[in-house]
């Protein structure tokens, strides 16, 4: 947690990049932000992707230019003698192969990466692909729209009455290759110990279920089938979507009813706000129209700026959309180095910088991205890892097995993180405080609630928590926080996804945690610790509305559309993982701790990383394609047979373009050679557009892209979430495997996207119940007597219930007949003073929303 500056943490490593996709691009790079020796493997013309559009003025890829920052480049032509030795003995000498051949070969000559591995048993090897090497899908040719139209993230997005709206391309590559880090950087930890190489292969298509995987099992749990909404509109929360101000676009979430409360006094709606129908979310959702028609004409009459003071007072999750104009002339975006300068071939330019701000050993800002047979300066001495030790077995032993992680988060983003590393075999103890539970848990607090023991019923929790041992704990009292601090001092990382200063408040800020164990990482998950959204509810919903990602996706005639309502959580997830190991290394390797600042609304800027690249040169705003493509004709997504059915289509190439030609009846446009180019069918595109539909419309979605795939033409059918609990690819792969555990008995559980062999991850454990481990860890890891552990249960500062919100309530019922209940009592003055300490929230504040609590409820 020291300022001091140590770049270069992985500069001991060399690596090397072969074959050509997005997700092994990105993967390598997040390795050479942090120093790493990393080898680009090109043919002689260069890779692929340095014709991806969209293009600089100069002709040079925004897409390779971000994902190749810092590399080097090593020409080896596959046809001249020696090649495959050459690229052997590279491969040899490398401590991480990062393999995407699969995904596309690149011209690269063909190796035996199994020989290699029997010779050099520290080898890590990261190998790529769409789908994995079985499966119905194995052979599918694939783009980034497809897999995600696959994956459950292009259906629910978009205009109610269709067709779907999708992103531009570039959102898989980021996913995966965030993954394969993962998979990466965990390998490292494991031959740090004197383990041996890892081989790991990576499903870029499972690997975009992070984003739809906790939508698949709501639905799955409570049989919502949602529908599409419209732009900006999401079930389960309302709203949560993006509107017009004054000046400037505003991104508006209101999840509680704390939020929707403040957020309709705040436009001066009591109405809206005195209606007890109107509380949740999905109430709201119901009258979705008429509730539109009150707030957002108030909404113009002040800037989305102002909005976003006004809202930081009332402490509603707001934000100002940005454009990318808006966000290369945020100086704290580049003074966090967000956003960095690069150079290609004397072209200069900002990209979107390393996420995974460490603070001790902070990331390169910015740097040359190689031309052709390029090769950067390296200034550090290459360390070699340790030979795997003859006495180190690691079959069957996980990655990070003995790593333990002490866990704080609550909701998506830190969950998400910390079931990664427990996955990977760390032990992960999750800290709830007694008196405020996980929120994924509920936040139904009243007794009927409670008494049922919804609370481990949520689907979410579940699926978010799994391989984790869980305690309670009043933080308030000094008792429990004593206890804390020493699972702190045992721990080796601790996690919290809060504002930067609830943990500090509790008396747990960097000074403490440092002077408790100086080996400590210490990752905090917010807007970021010196940001003017500090103070902000990082939301998912909100992160990427602050993005600015949603001013590049959709139609220049519509607002900007938000293409997920949950898609921050997940990336910050990952992004928190990501940087979690890197630290972990650095600790092992340096014996020093360090914090972790992850701005989670950062992390979602590589996703428009190639159009804020293009803006910072070219100074018109970047054009909106919709649901077309700037290199791709046709590409779109089409009607098919039956209600709201859509299939996702796209021809990469010529001959690709020829055979779709000729499948939808079309030869003469197959036979036309000046319609060999994308320029030339772009001219007719409306005109090949409606051919597609009108033979789409006729089939069934799936039979439509199987017949498509029988042909090589990649298309992939827009699923609804729930539709993937039945696909036949993940199924066959048993990637969504059934679990047992008390409250919700057997339940889905979604694997992970990387492997180690065939199979995937087994899981060790369920997700914990409220206190589970409590006797476990109080008397085995921190060593109290029973009796002492027994006296903190009847003290409360740990328990198994889940307290009611409030002291006393009584249960009444409505003129409606349904059972309702009421706050009879204040909360008393102990319990506001704590809750004031914790949520930083004004006595007066908690007083007031309890009691407004009680007056919503009407007794009969």
């Amino acid at each position: 947690m020291d300022s001091k500056r140590k770049p270069g943490v992985l500069s001991h490593l060399r690596l090397i990049e072969i074959g050509s996709s997005d997700a092994s691009s990105y993967c390598a790079r997040l390795f050479a932000d942090f120093g790493a020796d990393v080898q680009k493997i090109e043919p002689p013309g260069g890779d692929r992707m340095r014709r991806t559009a969209p293009l600089t003025p100069r002709g040079h890829s925004a897409c390779f230019a971000f994902l190749n920052l810092n590399k080097s480049s090593t020409i080896i032509d596959p046809a001249e003698a020696g090649a495959i030795t050459r690229l052997t003995a590279l491969i040899e000498d490398c401590d991480v192969l990062i393999d995407g051949r699969d995904v596309e070969s690149a011209y690269c000559p063909p190796i035996d990466v199994a020989a290699i591995r029997d010779r050099r048993s520290g080898l890590i090897h990261v190998e790529a692909s769409w789908f994995g090497r079985a499966g119905p899908y194995a052979d599918f040719a694939a783009t980034d729209s497809t897999v995600r139209a696959l994956a459950g993230l292009v259906k629910l997005v978009g205009p109610a009455e269709g067709p779907p709206s999708h992103a531009p391309d570039f959102q898989t590559g980021v996913l995966a290759g965030l993954w394969g880090f993962i998979a990466a950087a965990s390998s490292v930890v494991a031959r740090m110990r004197g383990g041996q190489g890892r081989g790991w292969s990576l499903n870029i298509f499972e690997s975009s279920i992070a984003l739809s995987e906790y939508l698949i099992f709501e639905a799955s749990a409570h049989g919502d089938v949602v529908r599409r909404l419209g732009v900006n509109r999401f079930c389960p929360i309302f709203p949560a979507g993006i509107y017009e101000t004054k000046k400037g676009w505003l991104g508006v979430t209101a999840f509680t009813p704390a939020q929707w409360r403040a957020f309709c006094d705040m436009l001066d709606l009591s109405e809206l706000a005195d209606n007890s129908d109107l509380l949740l979310g999905k109430e709201r959702l119901q009258d979705i129209e008429q509730i539109e028609q009150q707030f957002a004409p108030r909404l113009k009459t002040r800037t989305a700026q102002q909005w976003f003071t006004e809202g930081r007072k009332r402490k509603i999750p707001i934000v100002p959309v940005p454009q990318m104009s808006d966000l290369l002339h945020d100086g704290e975006m580049k003074e966090r180095g967000a956003i960095v300068p690069f150079l290609i071939d004397e072209e200069q330019g900002l990209t979107a910088g390393p996420m995974q701000r460490l603070t001790l050993t902070p990331p390169r800002r910015g740097g040359k991205v190689p031309v052709p047979g390029e090769q950067q300066a390296i200034t550090n001495v290459r360390r070699r890892l340790p030979s795997p030790s003859a006495a180190c077995t690691d079959a069957g032993r996980p990655p990070l097995d003995g790593v333990r992680v002490i866990d704080f988060s609550m909701g998506w983003s830190g969950p998400l993180c910390t079931r990664i590393l427990a996955d990977l075999g760390a032990d992960v103890i999750k800290i709830e405080a007694i008196q405020r539970p996980d929120w994924w848990r509920g936040v139904d607090r009243r007794p009927a609630f409670i008494e049922d023991k919804m609370y481990e019923q949520a689907p979410c929790f579940c699926i978010m928590n799994r391989n984790k041992r869980g305690i309670t704990l009043d933080l308030t009292r000094p008792r429990g926080l004593a206890l804390v601090k020493r699972l702190l001092a045992q721990g080796e990382i601790v996690v919290d996804n809060f504002s930067v200063d609830v943990l500090p408040k509790l008396g747990l800020g960097c000074d403490v945690l440092r002077a408790l164990n100086s080996r400590l990482v210490k990752l905090s998950m917010s807007f970021g610790s010196d940001s003017i959204y500090r103070d902000c509810r990082a939301y998912c919903s909100t992160l990427e509305q602050g993005s600015g990602l949603p001013t590049v996706v959709g139609k220049s005639d519509l607002p900007p559309v938000m293409s997920h309502v949950a898609f921050g959580d997940a990336i910050g997830g990952l992004n928190g993982c990501a940087a979690v190991l890197i630290a972990l290394i650095c600790a092992r390797d340096a014996g020093q701790g360090q914090l972790i600042d992850l701005a989670q609304i950062e992390c979602m800027l590589p996703f428009a990383a190639p159009w804020l690249t293009i803006q910072s040169i070219d100074p018109m705003p970047p054009k909106r394609y919709g649901n077309r493509h700037p290199q791709f004709v046709p590409h779109g997504c089409f009607r098919c047979a039956g209600e709201d059915n859509w299939l996702v289509v796209v021809a990469t190439d010529n001959e690709m373009w020829q055979r779709l030609a000729s499948l939808i009846g079309r030869p003469e446009w197959a036979m036309d050679a000046s319609l060999n180019s994308t320029e030339a069918r772009r001219s007719i595109e409306d005109n090949i557009e409606n051919a597609i539909e009108a033979w789409t419309c006729s089939r069934d979605a799936d039979q439509a892209m199987f017949d498509l795939h029988s042909i090589r033409v990649a298309s992939g059918v827009a699923r609804h979430p729930i539709d993937l609990l039945q696909d036949t690819d993940l199924r066959s792969r048993a990637l969504l495997p059934q679990v047992e555990r008390p409250s919700i008995a057997a339940h889905l559980q979604p694997s992970m996207p990387i492997r180690e062999g065939i199979g995937p991850y087994t899981f060790r454990a369920a997700v914990p119940t409220w206190g589970q481990h409590n006797s476990e860890i109080l008397t085995g890891l921190l060593e109290l007597s029973n009796s002492d552990a027994a006296e903190l249960a009847r003290e409360g500062i740990t328990g198994t219930t889940v307290l009611c919100e409030g002291p006393l309530r009584q249960r009444v019922r409505l003129q409606d007949n349904r059972p309702r209940y009421c706050v009879r009592k204040r909360l008393s003055c102990a319990m506001i003073a704590a809750r004031s300490r914790v949520l930083g929230e004004s006595r007066d504040g908690i007083t007031d929303r309890f009691t407004w609590t009680a007056r919503k409820v009407s007794v009969a």
